[in-house]
């Protein structure tokens, strides 16, 4: 999610095309996907879709949606692809990937992807709204409401100290794919932390849900839009805010991460061919509340994805006949 998933990436894509290939979130290979369709007939019009899905559970929102009302009312072929962010958009250009749905920034896959080699083009807002930043469970807050003023970080960085950290206290990051300024920013605010790697978003969620429940201090990274804020309602530290041109190099950020309207990028060749696919990924536009919910169904009620999808397209009917509508 990684920014973002600026998810927002400061790492660079460092892999090769040949990762792209071998390479899929908790070590799947691109091989492993699932498809449906409708008749063959409508398949045969709409033909193969091929859909990034990237490592956290509100793009698996988004996917979901997507891929149900493309097989149920276009009969495409949908097939997912579970990737990293850099990796999905290595695809581009070789056809393996059609469309990213949220994309969080990535000024540098930008700068690859669409200004240089052309092999992508942007396809409009997702209408989601993303956040990121640090946060720490809502009893800290209020037991210590000066913790959320970033320049009083240091007088409680002993609290957080675990055996990971050190001397230091923790800052826990998610998935080591997402967009993260974490530790340049620990560096050049002169902060008495070490960034260490939770691994995925569900750990960032359940440390998070402990913390709060066990009354133990934690300071991590987290973003919105996510479901959990609903459970457990986190509160962000203030860093010093966002200016614009402020993150413009990785090295020196010293700001916060940027507000970011989420926007799906999808292949050059893709966009060209206008068929009913592209058609459908460009008009998509829902809310935070939107994906949420369909990401809920997901996390917590232990929905497939096609029926958090099912659940969510049959109560907004209006919404799935605006987007077919645009195509």
């Amino acid at each position: 999610m990684t920014v973002i998933r600026t998810r927002r990436l400061a790492v660079a894509a460092t892999a090769t095309i040949t990762a792209l290939a071998l390479t899929a979130c908790g070590g799947a290979k691109v091989g492993a996907t699932s498809s449906g369709g409708g008749s063959s007939a409508q398949a045969a019009n709409c033909g193969t879709f091929n859909l990034a899905v990237n490592p956290w559970v509100g793009y698996e929102a988004d996917a979901a949606v997507v891929a149900y009302v493309a097989e149920k009312n276009l009969g495409c072929k949908v097939t997912k692809k579970n990737l990293k962010e850099q990796i999905s958009w290595q695809g581009f250009g070789t056809g393996e990937v059609d469309a990213v749905l949220e994309n969080w920034g990535h000024p540098e896959l930008v700068k690859q992807y669409i200004d240089e080699q052309k092999t992508a083009v942007d396809a409009g807002q997702t209408g989601n709204k993303g956040i990121i930043g640090w946060y720490v469970p809502p009893w800290m807050a209020t037991q210590y409401p000066d913790i959320t003023d970033w320049k009083n970080l240091n007088k409680y960085a002993s609290m957080f100290k675990t055996s990971e950290s050190g001397d230091k206290g923790q800052l826990l990051d998610g998935d080591p794919s997402y967009v993260t300024n974490d530790a340049a920013l620990v560096k050049n605010l002169k902060l008495d932390f070490k960034v260490v790697e939770g691994g995925s978003e569900t750990a960032l969620i359940q440390s998070f849900r402990q913390a709060e429940a066990k009354k133990t201090p934690l300071l991590a990274y987290f973003y919105e839009p996510q479901w959990f804020l609903n459970e457990v309602k986190l509160v962000k530290v203030n860093l010093p805010p966002y200016t614009t041109g402020c993150d413009a190099d990785p090295a020196k950020v010293a700001c916060d991460y940027p507000p970011y309207d989420l926007n799906k990028v999808v292949s050059k060749k893709f966009a060209d061919a206008n068929g009913p696919a592209y058609k459908l990924v460009k008009a998509f536009n829902w809310t935070n509340e939107d994906q949420n919910s369909v990401a809920r169904s997901i996390a917590v009620d232990k929905l497939t994805d096609d029926q958090a999808a099912k659940k969510w397209v049959d109560a907004n009917p209006d919404k799935v006949k605006a987007w077919l509508a645009q195509g």
